[in-house]
């Protein structure tokens, strides 16, 4: 099972979002929260390409990006193939 890794905001609507696609596929996942820890919040966008909104997401190290991209990935059936991998 990949490793999935996710940036997150406690009360960020996008986050909730993103981690309920992964809640209901059964992908176990290590949240970070960021919410006033700006010294994580700038580790997270050093790994992903100095985007610094939340969620940001990775999975096997590999940055996805935020929520919109997790729902493509999951829409254009290219989720599972990183999950699996």
């Amino acid at each position: 099972m990949a490793k999935v890794e996710i940036y997150t905001w406690r009360t960020c609507p996008f986050c909730v979002r993103a981690k309920g696609l992964l809640d209901r596929k059964g992908v176990s996942y290590t949240e970070h929260p960021v919410d006033g820890d700006e010294p994580g919040r700038d580790f997270m966008a050093a790994r992903g390409d100095g985007r610094r909104s939340v969620p940001q997401i990775f999975i096997n190290d590999r940055h996805i990006g935020g929520c919109d991209d997790l729902h493509a990935l999951e829409r254009a059936g290219e989720l599972d193939p990183l999950l699996d991998a």
